[in-house]
């Protein structure tokens, strides 16, 4: 009996995915991506959008879905590519038999992420057609001409991150300075230029005034400023948080300097942006715009900052004189307290807030009105300025000491030379070892020699920086604390809060009703300096009433 072979014909059209000589239309949708947000890529935006729109409904075989499509987002990655996601999700539902998109860099530069997303489709019987390659990925030799295609895309991509960024740190280099002026508060900018919007800019200072001058904490500022109703930086509502207000207060682009580089992208596939903390340079630019805040009283903010953070959940935002009063026999805050209450006696008070603690021993610190508090400081701070001119001119030669900083700078290029003497060594170490028969007791006593050798140079390298630092730190905010001199009154003949806030640090009151004013900025509260600086600004600040 003679062998018989029947044909059965297929019945689904392996291009359509659709029954054959079915008369339902194909399902088709495009994808359309521009990567930047410049006006002329809004151009290419929509020119794609109808492109396809149209292309799709000129075909009387298709039905057209949507153009799905993002603005200003990256291809290397999918997340947070809405438009894409969306489509995605549309055509694994059912609701999509076709995507065509530009080509392959449009759909994704990243090669995994181009492979998944065209195999999951694929096994929902989705194709995707990709114009500039001309490939149909049902075809069954589609996916190595895809990969190798995604290859190539996702190499493109790599190069021009690293010429993006490239370009960037030649533009930091020179200066260039740029804001988030949609997430920024005070300035905007006009004809290339940096400007400064006042009405925003009263509310930086506003900021700066209610956290320095009245001693508000940032929780405090931001809860106020939302009952105001007053826009956040971004302009979208009046939600202020805490770091709102922290991040104004730190910015230094409010004395108009930029520090560049802040962050930095990290992965080009992932576009992950990480906090720059030494990977890449950074670039500080004084001067690069107008200033909405003094200098003075930026620095000035940064030390009370670093105070209030020292003090932790001690500090007070109840007045102006919560925690700044410290009671000399404990260490404590003064803190404002009622007597006589609901009596014709009734009167507030600011004495140690330990003073009537259980179980601790009472402090013989005295108690002080407001008044007496107002005239001490008063006093000292008229007698401090009698001698006004010795007193500047002790503060520049400290600040001429503290900027002096070549010594440091020596010892810093002495050990970065061993190092590299060192670290030389050990792979000296290493390539010898591996050509030889040394035995391995030799070998691992000599490279960890080095090893330790590199550590100890490195801790002192460490403490040369951070003090060199620390002198710049301090040099700056005495530079704040001479030009604070320089501008107030000579002489106060009535209260004056604001100059309190800015330059008293704390005052510490004694058993007998003496209270020592510390000043910002002060160099003879560090015993630090030769002699030869002290003078009697310190006495000054002693007064006995």
């Amino acid at each position: 009996m003679s062998k018989v072979v029947r044909v059965i014909p297929s019945t689904i059209d392996p291009m359509t995915q659709l029954p054959v000589g079915s008369k339902e239309k194909i399902k088709v949708a495009a994808y359309a991506r521009v990567s930047t947000n410049t006006d002329e890529q809004y151009t290419s935006y929509d020119a794609q959008v109808n492109y396809y729109r149209d292309y799709i409904q000129e075909r009387a075989d298709w039905t057209f879905v949507n153009v799905y499509a993002d603005e200003g987002i990256t291809g290397t990655n999918t997340k947070r590519r809405t438009g894409f996601n969306h489509m995605i999700n549309d055509a694994l539902d059912g609701k999509i038999n076709l995507i065509i998109t530009k080509s392959i860099s449009r759909f994704a530069r990243n090669t995994l992420d181009t492979i998944s997303y065209v195999r999951k489709l694929k096994e929902k019987g989705v194709e995707v057609f990709f114009e500039k390659e001309n490939l149909w990925t049902l075809d069954s030799k589609s996916e190595l001409i895809l990969t190798i295609m995604a290859s190539i895309a996702q190499e493109e991509s790599r190069s021009i991150s690293q010429n993006v960024q490239w370009g960037k740190r030649v533009a930091f280099q020179s200066g260039k300075v740029s804001f988030a002026y949609s997430n920024f508060l005070g300035y905007k900018k006009v004809d290339d230029k940096i400007v400064v919007v006042e009405k925003e800019a009263e509310i930086v200072k506003k900021i700066y005034s209610d956290f320095l001058v009245k001693g508000k904490t940032p929780t405090g500022i931001a809860k106020e400023l939302k009952c105001l109703e007053i826009k956040t930086p971004s302009g979208k509502n009046n939600n202020w948080t805490t770091n709102n207000i922290i991040s104004i207060l730190t910015n230094e682009k409010y004395k108009g300097d930029a520090l560049l580089q802040k962050t930095f992208t990290e992965n080009y596939l992932d576009q992950t942006i990480v906090k720059n903390t030494g990977q890449v340079p950074q670039y500080y630019v004084e001067n690069s715009h107008p200033a909405i805040i003094e200098r003075d009283m930026w620095e000035l903010v940064q030390v009370e900052m670093e105070r209030r953070d020292r003090l932790g959940a001690k500090y007070s935002a109840a007045d102006i004189f919560s925690s700044k009063l410290v009671c000399s026999d404990c260490g404590g805050f003064y803190g404002k307290k009622k007597w006589h209450s609901n009596t014709a006696y009734e009167r507030f008070v600011y004495q140690c807030n330990s003073k009537f603690q259980k179980g601790k021993c009472r402090c013989q610190t005295p108690h002080l009105t407001e008044d007496e508090i107002k005239e001490k400081f008063i006093e000292a701070y008229n007698l401090t300025m009698e001698d006004k001119e010795r007193i500047t001119n002790d503060l520049k030669e400290v600040i001429n000491l503290l900027t002096d900083t070549t010594e440091l700078e020596k010892g810093i290029e002495q050990i970065n030379a061993e190092l590299s003497v060192v670290v030389e060594l050990a792979a000296k170490t290493i390539k010898e070892n591996s050509k030889s028969n040394e035995d391995s007791i030799d070998y691992e006593s000599k490279y960890q020699s080095l090893v330790e050798r590199h550590e100890s140079l490195t801790t002192d390298l460490n403490k040369l920086l951070k003090e060199k630092t620390d002198k710049e730190n301090k040099a700056t905010r005495m530079k704040s604390f001479l030009s604070v001199i320089n501008k107030s009154e000579d002489m106060l003949n009535s209260w004056n809060e604001r100059i309190w806030m800015l330059m008293v640090e704390k005052a510490i009151v004694q058993r007998d009703k003496n209270i020592k004013f510390i000043f910002y900025g002060n160099p003879y509260n560090k015993k630090r300096f030769d002699t030869n600086f002290v003078s009697n600004f310190l006495l000054y600040s002693i007064i006995k009433l």
